[in-house]
């Protein structure tokens, strides 16, 4: 936020379903949820009803104003266009009506007149003449957010009108093609009488001009409605109902400097003995739905490169309460929600780049897969099903155990936290730090991405039926294969279903489970092409003499590229600091197999002994360095010699590139957080539950002046108080820093409500 600047963000978590719906005969509806005509999300198709259960949860946040939360009913049309059945449209100043509690609403029609959205700038000026009248200039300035007609930009203009009791003047502007948001910059002059009437499509905004005579010259913003032309709407009753479950917030940001304490205070979280006396862990304590609190704290946490620490301090809490290796880290904990929404948020386009592809081909080119006997259909053969699922399974499973090459450096970072955290509790459990990380990477991740591809974006919408039972029985098999160890007879025997301990018993191969532990234990482990002995040049030299270049030892991990000469490295490239991996032309030192990694300092020229290793090294070091958030779009591919880029033959040496990098910076894995958003948002969680944190703080006074047995359950029975003093210290900063808060964001809505103007949005 800039000084003096305030804005708004809104969260929204929906669940519904329908009853009574039209036509009256079974059909197949989905529901999509729209922010103005915008869709946002869709639901999955529930087949053959008339009062689908939908029972789906979307958690977002809104990037930009609105005026209206509409929900459509479809009823799905393989050949034809989809059907809209009827709306649910909520104006945004009436959420908070609704907020935390279930509401049925009644489907209303679907017609241009109810589709009416956007907004128009005006100005008004009154020119006084010698007539009594006088005259209006107005100037229609701008539209904007108008809606779309069938997902295109509409041609829109406008028509202003003078209405009077015996005139009607109107005055129309030039049309703008193909745009939402048109730019008009027309003046129109009227002779005054009562009032204006300005007209877009079917919008309608009329202005009564003895209401503003005396505040002329004025510049409104006004929202666009719909027209009251009579036109006939079907019943309302008729078209069923919908059930919503909608939670809404709404923040005001202030500037930066406005959350320097609160901001340091959890920043310095990880640094606090015990863990549960810290303002991150308090807050999350605190709050009735962990989630609530989770989501902003890792982002806030993320942005300023503390997860790591706080994961690491959370999971070692976790795991003094864990009493067997074989259940760690399986459980609703705050440490592995924090893991959870790290790997949601930081794990995007590396599920992409591993799952993508062979989730489009299931989806895109199906085969079927159903292997239970009660859900076979007439003519399946289940013997050819289980060998296209076995397929499947094959493919996703192999893409998933080459693939830690291209995880993210913090998800590498964490795992390695939890491997060595799980391995100091259990020392005596040779495999617990394989488990430790298993149950994160394919259960909660790669599994949950199989079969809900949509949620991480890998698909634009559901799959069909068909396919959903697909990818759920290839999740299923994923998390399996997934567990650190074989898959014994005992853990065969544990399913529910027959024909899935039919299935896996083709898979119990010593393959599988090594192929398991080698991929997690990659996480945090040395890459090694095929040669690891290579030339790298010294850096400053001359161009000529053997000097130029010496023979080293290179290694390159998820977290770090290095070269030795003997044991201990001499000179270390963190992986995240990497922007580019090129080839180097062979004229810039007359050799062969050279290539160049770039990083914050000189570029690191490094000969390869062939050629085939020259392209394993780049591709490796590519493939780890994907991921990175700052890498280069251009680079140079000759080097930087007596003066001058042989290449483009600049002189500065810091140029930009003259070449484009053969792989920029995916889109996606660009990660963008406002720390002063995140920090807002967790200051209204301490608001809100501010109750509990004054009695919080009686508690750890009461326990610190006795400590004797506690006789009856108190309200702070199921906190976590290991140090009631130093809880109590924290305790007392984040009520001090809540109130001031409180009164900073007072002064600004009293200064927001004095400038309120007649018109404004």
């Amino acid at each position: 936020a800039q000084p003096g600047d305030a804005f708004s963000f809104f969260y929204y978590l929906f669940t519904d379903d329908a009853k009574h719906l039209v036509p009256n005969k079974m059909r197949d509806f989905f529901c999509t949820i729209n922010l103005d005509q915008e869709e946002v999300f869709r639901t999955q198709v529930v087949e053959k009803s008339l009062s689908p259960y939908f029972g789906e949860e979307f958690y977002f946040e809104i990037p930009r104003t609105f005026q209206w939360l509409s929900f459509y009913i479809y009823d799905k049309s393989v050949l034809q266009k989809d059907l809209r059945v009827g709306k649910v449209a909520i104006k945004k100043e009436d959420l908070c009506n609704y907020t935390g509690k279930e509401n049925w609403f009644m489907l209303q029609p679907v017609d241009s007149n109810s589709e009416v959205q956007g907004k128009v700038h005006l100005e008004l000026k009154l020119n006084e003449l010698i007539t009594d009248n006088g005259s209006v200039c107005q100037q229609l300035v701008e539209c904007h957010g108008l809606p779309l007609i069938n997902g295109q930009n509409c041609d829109p203009y406008a028509t202003v009108s003078l209405v009077g009791p015996s005139r009607n003047d109107q005055k129309k502007t030039k049309v703008k093609k193909k745009t939402s948001n048109p730019q008009f910059n027309e003046t129109f002059y009227f002779e005054v009488t009562f009032c204006v009437v300005f007209y877009l499509f079917c919008s309608i905004l009329q202005i009564v001009l003895s209401k503003l005579c005396s505040k002329l010259p004025y510049s409104f913003r006004y929202l666009l409605q719909p027209r009251e032309n009579g036109n006939k709407s079907s019943k309302t009753d008729d078209l069923g109902s919908l059930r919503l479950n909608i939670c809404y917030t709404e923040d005001c940001v202030l500037p930066s400097e406005y959350y320097v304490s609160l901001r340091n205070l959890l920043l310095k979280s990880s640094d606090v003995q015990p863990i549960s006396a810290s303002a991150a862990y308090i807050l999350c304590e605190v709050c009735r739905d962990k989630y609530d609190a989770v989501l902003p704290l890792v982002r806030l946490l993320l942005h300023h490169h503390k997860l790591v620490p706080f994961v690491a301090a959370v999971a070692e809490l976790d795991l003094k309460d864990t009493q067997e290796a074989n259940t760690v880290f399986r459980g609703n904990s705050l440490a592995t929600r924090c893991v959870d929404e790290m790997m949601k948020i930081v794990g995007k386009h590396y599920l992409k780049v591993t799952l993508k592809a062979v989730i489009d081909e299931i989806c895109e080119s199906p085969k079927p897969c159903e292997i239970d006997p009660i859900k076979l259909r007439e003519g399946d053969n289940a013997e050819i099903n289980m060998e296209n699922l076995r397929y499947y399974v094959d493919k996703v499973f192999r893409e998933i155990v080459q693939s830690s090459i291209s995880c993210p450096t913090l998800m590498c970072d964490v795992f390695y936290s939890l491997r060595h955290l799980a391995a100091k509790r259990f020392p005596n459990d040779p495999h617990v730090q394989y488990s430790a990380v298993s149950s994160f990477v394919f259960l909660r991740f790669f599994a949950v991405a199989v079969v809900s591809p949509h949620t991480f974006h890998l698909r634009p919408h559901h799959p069909d039926a068909q396919t959903s039972r697909t990818l759920t029985l290839i999740s299923k098999a994923i998390q399996t294969l997934g567990s650190w160890g074989s898959l014994t007879k005992s853990k065969l025997s544990s399913f529910k279903e027959t024909f899935m301990c039919e299935f896996f018993k083709t898979f119990q191969e010593d393959k599988f489970t090594e192929s398991v532990k080698k991929v997690l234990f990659n996480y945090n482990s040395s890459y090694k092409p095929s040669g690891l002995k290579m030339y790298k040049r010294a850096q400053g030299r001359t161009r000529i003499g053997k000097k130029n270049f010496k023979k080293r030892w290179f290694c390159l991990t998820s977290r770090e590229f290095t070269y030795h000469k003997q044991q201990e490295p001499i000179f270390t490239i963190p992986i995240k600091n990497i922007l580019a991996v090129e080839k180097l032309d062979e004229s810039s030192f007359n050799k062969k197999n050279m290539f160049q990694v770039l990083h914050g300092e000189k570029p690191l020229y490094i000969q390869a002994n062939n050629c085939v290793e020259a392209s394993e090294w780049i591709e490796a070091l590519c493939r780890v360095t994907r991921c990175n958030q700052k890498r280069l779009s251009f680079y140079h591919p000759s080097a930087f010699l007596n003066g001058s880029w042989l290449c483009c033959k600049a002189t500065v040496e810091n140029t930009v590139g003259c070449a484009r990098c053969t792989a920029d910076v995916p889109a996606d894995t660009q990660i963008e957080i406002d720390g002063d958003r995140e920090t807002e948002r967790i200051y209204s969680l301490f608001t809100i539950n501010m109750s509990k944190l004054q009695k919080l703080e009686e508690a750890c006074g009461s326990i610190a002046v006795y400590q004797g047995p506690r006789k009856e359950p108190d309200d702070y029975s199921n906190f976590t108080i290991e140090d009631s003093v130093a809880t109590f210290h924290t305790l007392k900063q984040i009520i001090d820093i809540v109130e001031k808060l409180n009164e900073s964001h007072e002064k600004y809505r009293k200064k927001r409500s004095s400038s309120a103007k007649y018109g404004s949005e």
